[in-house]
This record gives C-alpha cells, structure tokens and sequence, in this order.
C-alpha cells in the first residue's frame, strides 16, 4: 500500500505565491508519474500539472507560466510551486502517484490519491 501525504496548502493573497509538497510512503517498487489536481465542489477533479519519471511535465492551459511542477525521486516527492495566484485558482489540491509497489511476493500497479490540501486565494 502506498500512502501520500501533502503540505503546504493555506490562504495567499492574489499575487501571492504558495508550494505544495506530497510525500509517497509505503512498500514502492517505483513510481512512475506523479501529479497535482484540484476540484471545486460539485464539479469533476481536473488536472493541474503531472510529472514522469523521465521529468516530463504537462500543465492544464489556465496554470501554465505560473505554476512549476517538479519531483525528487530520492524521496518519493512531488511539488508544485504557484506563483501569481489568482481567486479562481482557489480548490482543494490533490496529489497523485501511480506505479508499482510491493504485494506480498510480488508486485501490482497502484494508484494513490492524497487526502487533499485547501489553497485559497483572496481577491
């Protein structure tokens, strides 16, 4: 079972800027990619930036120039720095990871979510 554990949500005011980090725990084998997504109540979780292995990043058109996605692989770690913050970019942020880990004597894909971290972003 992998478990992942994020930090750094809170309240900024636009402009502003906030990091978010996620820590993977648990029996990884490895993982593969990483990501951030947010979601409003009442609406689908959509993607914020997602990170390979290899380092290749994607980001969702309305973040892109403002948020950094980037990862430590030594630590099973995923960030996501946002810079000029605005109103609408207000959500609580989960992260994601996905790739192998550790059942009994084999191993078996995972998926894992964070339990989700609140950003709000005042006008």
């Amino acid at each position: 079972q992998v478990q992942l554990v994020e930090s750094g949500g809170g309240l900024v005011q636009a402009g502003g800027s906030l990091r978010l980090s996620c820590a993977a725990s648990g029996s990884i084998v490895s993982i593969n990619a990483m990501g951030w997504y947010r979601q409003d109540p009442g609406k689908q979780r959509e993607l914020v930036a997602r990170i390979t292995s290899g380092g290749n990043t994607n980001y969702a058109d309305s973040v892109k120039g403002r948020f950094t996605i980037s990862r430590d692989n030594a630590k099973n770690t995923v960030y996501l720095e946002m810079n000029s913050l605005k109103p609408e970019d207000t959500s609580v942020y989960y992260c994601n990871a996905d790739g192998r880990s550790y059942s009994g004597r084999y191993s078996s894909d995972f998926s894992s979510w964070g339990q989700g971290t609140q950003v709000t972003v005042s006008p």
